[in-house]
């Protein structure tokens, strides 16, 4: 009286299996049940244990790290600081060219300033000289004013 059970066949109802455990028949099915399983689950260990044990190759993610962005950066910053120091530099040269516009202009001024006063005392000093000549001619006497009659009538003798 063997029955053979389908895998994954039902049986109709709770009772059609209380049954059959109650006629001895559950007994064997169970011991055929639990052999089972236990067959499953040590071929599952098995195949586990050879999934696990065996060689695999790892894939090793090897980041390279591009030495582009650092050079970019790098000259980026290096064209940065050559930009503010020219900068810089032609800031402090155009100053110093101010500078020494304004000092030349100044000595021009006062060489300009120099020649002017020059002229001025040259032009004073010939008038002063003009001037006192008049002066000179105008108080000069040849005769003294008690002899002036005396020197008129010698004129007019040494005229005649």
């Amino acid at each position: 009286m063997t029955e053979k059970i389908q895998v994954g066949s039902r049986p109709e109802s709770n009772d059609e299996l209380n049954l059959r455990k109650a006629a001895g028949e559950g007994a064997e099915t169970d011991a055929r049940l639990n052999q089972a399983l236990a067959d499953f689950r040590s071929s599952v260990n098995a195949w586990s244990e050879a999934a696990y044990s065996r060689a695999r190759m790892a894939e090793i993610r090897v980041q390279r790290r591009s030495w582009r962005p650092a050079a970019g950066w790098a000259l980026g910053c290096a064209l940065v600081a050559g930009g503010v120091t020219g900068g810089i530099i032609e800031h402090q040269r155009q100053q110093k060219t101010a500078r020494i516009a304004a000092a030349d202009g100044q000595q021009a001024q006062r060489a300009q300033l120099a020649v002017e006063l020059n002229q001025a005392a040259s032009q004073d000093h010939s008038q002063d000289a003009g001037l006192m000549a008049k002066v000179d001619s105008d108080t000069a006497q040849e005769v003294p004013d008690a002899m002036q009659p005396l020197a008129q009538l010698m004129e007019n003798v040494g005229d005649h």
